[in-house]
């Protein structure tokens, strides 16, 4: 069943010795000012259908802009989404899989993979894996205390929370979640992604699948989760909403619908989960056909920018926040390459990396601290169908 799908920790030394001679003496000597707070290792998720076969590390200098060539330092079946503990020392990865499981209520399953991250060198160590509680599994996200790991499984309309052991290991589900169905409509469940509320009392889950956002409690010693009081909110009919991110300042919430090609905003409720329907607006300029799909949804860390992005027009859509969370449309910008599945802001702002799928390449852009607009850099590296972007400081 596992097959030749994850290499051995061994194999991890070897990656480690390569990128500590990219990065280090032999052809990128760092000089003294080279800090963490301007160096930042770049893990990118990706479909392993086209070469190479796993996670890969880039590095980022924020006083260049410049991104390193990629280099794989784990393999792993289809990595197409990752997450890191909030102290960085863990990196989990699912593997959006379809393999038969014996013994369990699910009879196929993707994975999950826990590895430790080198802080120097930015290498990972494998530490194990555990079945997702669905298939086809498309999104993880963690708690700040690492205690949970939390998944969504797109063809397995669930979602499963799983314990974090002390070492930053993975135990196996602790409760699955399968979200329903709606057949009167011929809906079927499609969990597109889980997210947790900024004090973690609550996770949000958007459904592609029953056009719908769903609240469950969540409980920090147990891990398990109940539904909210307000169980749901609807983001309209055939919208498929399918990630959820919230303002730095807890208040408001946005989601991208996939199929669709519109942004909603949400005024959010911190005692009970609740969501308020403020705002849809398009994602895409007049005369752009909506022909295509959206994919993710940020906000910038200054609270004043929301970007989405499109695939099939292949752009960034670019919104201006209000000081009451409301959004503006102020256009979009080519990401230069095909099927933009995900991008990623730097944790000060100033760069937006796109990682183009089907084109193979991302790309840099510079963010304009006063619109939001995003500046093309001339910078971008090639790598196989890259879906996923995640930055953590280089220590």
């Amino acid at each position: 069943m596992m097959g030749h799908r994850w290499s051995s920790a061994g194999r991890s030394l070897q990656y480690g010795l390569l990128l500590a001679w990219i990065w280090g003496g032999c052809v990128m000597p760092l000089s003294a000012s080279d800090s963490a707070a301007k160096q930042y290792h770049v893990y990118i998720g990706a479909y392993t259908n086209k070469g190479e076969k796993g996670i890969a590390l880039s590095r980022f200098d924020l006083s260049t802009g410049k991104l390193t060539p990629p280099v794989v330092v784990a393999e792993t079946e289809h990595p197409s989404f990752l997450t890191l503990s909030h102290d960085h020392q863990y990196l989990y990865a699912v593997n959006e899989v379809e393999d038969p499981i014996e013994g369990e209520t699910y009879s196929k399953t993707g994975w999950v993979q826990a590895y430790r991250v080198d802080p120097k060198t930015g290498s990972l160590t494998k530490l194990n894996h555990q079945p997702a509680g669905g298939h086809i599994t498309c999104y993880v996200t963690v708690d700040s205390k690492n205690r949970f790991a939390l998944v969504a499984n797109y063809s397995g309309g669930s979602i499963a929370s799983l314990p974090v052991n002390p070492d930053g290991s993975l135990g196996k589900p602790v409760q699955v979640i399968r979200l329903g169905s709606n057949d009167a409509e011929h809906q079927r469940s499609r969990g597109h992604s889980i997210v947790f509320s900024p004090d973690e009392r609550f996770v949000l889950v958007g459904d592609a699948g029953l056009d719908q956002i769903f609240i469950y409690e969540f409980d920090h010693t147990t891990g398990r989760l109940t539904p909210a009081s307000t169980p749901s909110v609807a983001t309209g009919p055939k919208s498929a909403p399918r990630h959820v991110t919230f303002h730095p300042n807890g208040k408001w919430v946005y989601n991208n619908n996939e199929a669709n090609f519109k942004i909603n905003s949400f005024d959010y409720d911190p005692a009970t989960g609740g969501l308020t329907l403020r705002q849809t607006l398009t994602t895409l300029p007049e005369n752009v056909p909506a022909k295509g799909s959206t994919a993710e949804v940020l906000v910038h860390p200054s609270g004043k920018f929301a970007y989405l992005s499109n695939r099939g027009p292949d752009s960034i859509a670019i919104y201006q926040i209000d000081d009451q969370g409301g959004l503006t449309f102020t256009g979009a910008e080519s990401t230069r390459g095909k099927t933009p599945r995900n991008f990623r802001i730097d944790p000060t702002g100033q760069y937006l990396i796109a990682a183009n799928q089907e084109s193979d390449n991302i790309v840099v852009f510079r963010i304009d601290q006063k619109t939001g607009a995003l500046i093309p850099t001339g910078e971008e590296v090639k790598f196989p169908s890259p879906v996923c972007i995640k930055f953590v400081p280089v220590k």
